[in-house]
């Protein structure tokens, strides 16, 4: 019999107020092979201190400069919430922060996951923290701790959040954009695996609209259903795009396509000179992107500034090496092509041609 049963009945402790440290312990023994599988040079600690360390000159940084990035993954954990599915979100967190952090030309150091929920379910949070494992092997960087907050009243029973933050590194001299992008450089486009993890209020409304329930054949999808197909967690393009910087190509900037889609995101790393020209037929747009447009109502517009339409990442490389990038790229297991060009701006600071295969 545990101490809080030998309690007098009208006696409080921590576990009746809802907060379970025993499953809180559980679930730092459960994850501990998880962490373990992330270690890489610069961190071999294990988890369950105060605070994680990292040795930067182990990794074999010389004159590096620290990026940092944080995320979440929005209202698609309510979708994982719904239908208990709770494997491949974790992948999402890990996705949303590093590839912030390599498109600035740093490779990814370590993260730190922060989970909060009602009441704690340790099957639920093993499954959320090997999903971030997975991330973390796929981005080459340690799950170097975190924080599991249990607080009932905040959240229902079954609900959680999630947030992420990673930091990485790049040599000084290696930080992007760099500052001879120019006009007829050629802006290279990396596959998305679908919506990824934003816009997914308006993907939840859709799917309402619908009215399909999530174990419903995927219309867009064969072989998967609604929930399993809208749950494909986001791509990782570290090791990718760290090998095509390594390789010594004259990549000049990248843009994660993120919220706001093409429109908000590639102005982001672009001087005010410089407009980006992009040929949308030659961007291929997965399914699930013109079911959304078609049960949505929604027009290419609000397609290109909502979603990433099929594109994850966009990268802009000199004209000589624009070839040789994709070669690589595709190479490394990327679905990457050409799919436009930066030209000397006279309007807005993204333009299109043609139209997507909604």
């Amino acid at each position: 019999m545990s101490d809080a049963e030998n309690l007098p009945s009208n006696a409080l402790s921590y576990k009746r107020a809802g907060v379970d440290i025993d499953a809180g312990n559980a679930l730092v023994e459960a994850i501990k092979p998880a962490v373990r599988s992330t270690r890489r040079p610069g961190a071999d600690g294990e988890i369950g201190g105060f605070g994680g360390l990292f040795d930067l000159k182990a990794a074999g940084f010389v004159d590096p400069v620290l990026v940092a990035a944080n995320d979440g993954v929005g209202t698609k954990l309510k979708i994982a919430i719904d239908t208990g599915r709770h494997d491949t979100i974790g992948q999402d967190l890990v996705a949303m922060c590093v590839n912030d952090l390599v498109v600035q030309g740093a490779e990814p150091l370590f993260f730190l996951d922060y989970f909060a929920t009602g009441k704690l379910d340790v099957a639920q949070g093993q499954a959320i923290v090997e999903g971030i494992a997975h991330g973390c092997r796929l981005a080459g960087c340690a799950l170097i701790g975190g924080e599991t907050a249990e607080m009932p009243g905040m959240y229902r029973d079954g609900d959680y959040d999630l947030a992420g933050f990673a930091v990485g590194a790049a040599e000084r001299n290696a930080l992007l954009p760099r500052p001879d992008i120019a006009a007829g450089d050629m802006l290279v486009a990396l596959a998305s695996s679908g919506i990824h993890s934003n816009g997914y209020s308006l993907v939840r409304k859709i799917v309402e609209l619908s009215g399909l329930p999530w174990d419903a054949p995927a219309p867009f999808a064969l072989g998967s259903t609604l929930a399993e197909a809208l749950l494909t967690p986001t791509r990782i393009y570290v090791k990718s795009i760290l090998t095509a910087l390594d390789a010594g190509l004259s990549v000049k900037a990248l843009a994660h396509i993120t919220g706001g889609g093409f429109i908000d995101n590639i102005p982001r790393v672009l001087p005010k000179h410089l407009a980006a020209d992009i040929d949308l037929a030659a961007v291929q747009t997965p399914g699930v992107f013109g079911w959304l447009a078609k049960v949505g109502g929604m027009d290419q517009r609000e397609m290109l500034r909502t979603f990433n339409c099929g594109v994850g990442m966009l990268i802009a490389v000199g004209p000589h090496d624009a070839d040789a990038l994709v070669d690589l790229l595709n190479q490394a297991g990327e679905q990457a092509s050409i799919v436009g060009t930066l030209v000397e701006r006279t309007g807005e600071q993204v333009t299109f041609r043609g139209t997507l295969s909604l």
